[in-house]
This record gives structure tokens, C-alpha cells and sequence, in this order.
């Protein structure tokens, strides 16, 4: 199964936080670790993941430690992502953030 490229928006926003190899470093973090391999995580495509990509970019604050550990914590329950991100309690509510 080919990886899950990041959507237009899921860019924008890893483009406001990371810049040079640290971009590209997180880009791949998020399209090999932070993809279609998610436990129980239904909408898999590059428009389904972006509630779960927001959540741990968002956590990271730009910082590659935090966007690991954050991804490793989505690989385990992506619930408790988007519970520390804020976007548990909508399911829109990840669309209105921009860092």
C-alpha cells in the first residue's frame, strides 16, 4: 500500500512550523508513522488523517522531540492526541487552528 500523502492543509501547517531538514524530517514522521498504520482509525486517506496530523503537530509546537513523541502516543490511542490538542470534544474543531 503506497503511504498517505499529507494533504494541502496538513502542509500549510507543518510549513508554518518547521522549516529546512527539520520539515522534511517531520513530513516523513507524519506520512510513514502518522498514516494509514494508526490503531482503529478509519479515514485513512490525506483528508481523514488531518484531525490526527493537527493534533500532533499542534503538540509539538515545532519541536521534532515533541512531534515524535506525540506521533508515537497517536500509534498507541489517537484519542489521547486529540484530547491534549483540544479536538476531542468536535470534529471540526482541528480546522480552525493554525499555528
Amino acid at each position: 500500500m503506497p503511504p498517505v500523502p499529507l494533504s494541502h492543509e496538513t502542509a500549510r501547517r507543518l510549513d508554518a512550523l518547521f522549516d529546512g531538514p527539520a520539515r522534511q524530517t517531520a513530513a516523513e514522521l507524519l506520512i510513514t508513522e502518522c498514516a494509514d498504520n494508526l490503531p482503529l482509525w478509519i479515514n485513512a486517506d490525506e483528508r481523514g488523517l488531518e484531525r490526527i496530523r493537527f493534533a500532533v503537530l499542534k503538540l509539538s509546537k515545532g519541536d521534532l522531540a515533541e512531534l515524535r513523541r506525540a506521533v508515537r502516543t497517536a500509534q498507541v490511542d489517537w484519542r489521547d492526541v486529540l484530547v491534549a490538542a483540544g479536538f476531542a470534544h468536535s470534529v471540526r474543531e482541528h480546522e480552525s487552528w493554525f499555528p
